[in-house]
């Protein structure tokens, strides 16, 4: 099949922070040596921000360095944060940590509440300025690559294609899009950021990447319960004490609330479920107290990377590298990325305009993009809280202290703690307790599919599913006899489910149109049977304001 193909200089997969701030940077850089450079951004939801998921707690200290009159062009940042909370959770009651005990790195004075999609879409509007090509709805499915193996770019998928494979009257072949230089920005556990790192040993040497999930509602609460500005985190209860996770809290403007629990998918327990977690500490007192008497607006979720320091892989590759949280630039006990994210954008577009400008038609590797970052101050802040993340494989109380020690000594501890693979963690059932949720009460506690409603998510249903397993058989043979079937629990979209058929046997059922594109089937499955890949593009949610 021929398809069509078009040339630019770079190419960038992905518009989130990274990848946007990697436009951007090159365009002004082109503007500024007068130089003309072509910059394209593929993104594969229906609009830009469609799948930004976080929190967010946003520290402008990259988008100072990127767009120093942000405030006077108008970005998205009208809630600056007044107060912070950190609470540990009993089951009725909390605790609350004075705040000179928090270490500096922990405190969140001159940082915004934000909507990260909405700034987002405020950064598209500022490349776009300047003269880069965004094109939402367009997933890139493959790369390509040279005759001599360097990255050439890549292809968007076929659109029309039936779920048995066949075309429909609607098909249309995907595009190439080919470049200099290709910037993979796909955010945590992307599927083409995870073929380069196989195709190219991008990880070798460096210790897995580990993951989180996170969970998040936005609500509409009581005017007399808002106070914009307060941020407000809790760890504890209900998770027990080898479980790491903890919630936020985040009062923005217009009485808007984005309430959210993140776990940590290294997780023992197959019973335990995400999505149930994230319902039953919404009733605590503490939490409680906000959410009563408003409103749910909107849900998703997204795995998130927690592996830090020790776990960046190989940033470059012939004809290419790999920004923002497709490397994994996150701080966890900061519960921040999106500055560190920018700037790898930043940092990648100052390497690829350098060499674009020598002359190089992309056979020079971006080295530079590497030095820079480990001279950065992203690296100093990811070195400091080494060891934050992983201390908590021996509990809470453990975990704890050595996490403190860390933060309040910024990093001295003489050594570097690795990470186990998530999906090597979980229990057989046999060794395991189960865990009996409550059924929820459609005010305060919701279920799975009435929560994939309000997050607009969207898919064709006939075309092929985009959640593959490797062998068919692993679902109910493996993972049904010893781990009860994990996935039925583990995702928080109801994608998974066991069905009997008309003898009686037991069958997987993959409702592939639940996808909420959080990749975590990809990350846990105990034996990396489920192979997430893009859907057609503009499929997925279509968060608003998340």
């Amino acid at each position: 099949m021929q398809r069509e193909s078009m040339e630019y200089d770079v190419v960038v997969v992905g518009a989130g922070p990274a990848g946007l701030a990697a436009a951007i940077r090159l365009k002004q850089l082109a503007a500024k040596q007068n130089n003309e450079i072509s910059v394209t951004v593929l993104e594969k939801g229906a609009e830009v921000g469609a799948h930004i998921l976080s929190g967010a707690v946003f520290e402008p200290r990259a988008l100072d360095e990127l767009i120093p009159d942000w405030k006077e062009k108008g970005a998205p940042l009208e809630t600056p944060v007044i107060e912070d909370v950190f609470l540990f959770l009993k089951s009725a009651s909390a605790f609350k940590l004075p705040n000179f005990l928090l270490p500096p790195q922990m405190h969140n004075k001159g940082n915004f509440i934000v909507s990260l999609g909405n700034l987002c879409r405020w950064l598209a509007a500022q490349a776009e300025e300047l003269g880069v090509e965004i094109y939402p709805g367009f997933a890139a499915k493959e790369v390509l690559y040279h005759e001599d193996g360097r990255v050439k770019g890549v292809a968007t998928g076929d659109m029309g294609i039936a779920k048995d494979g066949s075309e429909k009257k609607s098909f249309e072949p995907g595009i190439e899009l080919h470049a200099k230089y290709t910037l993979f920005a796909e955010g945590a556990r992307g599927s083409l950021s995870q073929a380069l790192m196989a195709q190219y040993n991008l990880r070798e040497g460096v210790q897995p990447q580990t993951y989180g999930i996170g969970i998040k509602e936005l609500w509409q609460i009581d005017k007399a319960k808002h106070r914009a500005g307060l941020v407000q985190h809790s760890f504890g209860w209900p998770l027990d004490s080898k479980t790491y996770g903890g919630t936020f809290l985040y009062h923005l403007e217009e009485d808007l609330v984005a309430f959210g629990l993140v776990i940590a998918l290294d997780y023992q327990n197959p019973y335990l479920s995400p999505f149930e977690e994230f319902q039953r500490v919404k009733t605590h007192p503490s939490i409680a107290r906000y959410l009563k008497g408003g409103t749910r607006v909107a849900y998703g979720a997204r795995a998130i990377n927690e592996g830090g320091l020790q776990s960046i892989p190989k940033l470059t590759f012939p004809g290419g590298a790999l920004i923002g949280c497709s490397a994994g630039f996150l701080n966890v006990p900061k519960i921040k990325g999106s500055h560190n994210a920018m700037k790898s954008g930043m940092a990648a577009a100052d390497a690829v305009f350098d060499s674009i400008s020598s002359g190089s038609d992309g056979k020079a590797e971006l080295t530079g993009y590497t030095k820079a970052m480990h001279h950065s101050w992203t690296f100093k802040e990811l070195r400091e809280v080494r060891n934050c993340r992983p201390a908590f494989r021996w509990g809470l109380v453990v975990g704890t202290l050595i996490s403190g020690f860390e933060l309040w000594t910024r990093g001295l501890l003489p050594w570097t703690l690795g990470h186990h693979e998530d999906h090597k963690n979980l229990k057989f059932v046999r060794n395991s307790r189960r865990i009996d949720y409550p059924k929820p009460d459609g005010a305060l506690t919701f279920d799975k599919l009435s929560s994939v409603f309000i997050s607009n998510t969207n898919h064709e249903e006939d075309q092929p599913v985009h959640l593959q397993l490797k062998d068919a058989e692993v679902p109910v043979a493996h993972n049904l006899k010893l781990y009860d079937a994990p996935e039925q629990r583990y995702c928080p979209a109801g994608v998974y489910e066991i069905v009997e058929e008309a003898n009686g046997s037991p069958r997987l059922q993959i409702n592939a149109q639940n996808c909420v594109h959080c990749k975590t089937c990809d990350i846990k499955d105990p034996t990396q049977n489920i192979h997430w890949t893009v859907p057609e593009g503009g499929g997925g949610p279509n968060y608003p304001n998340m």
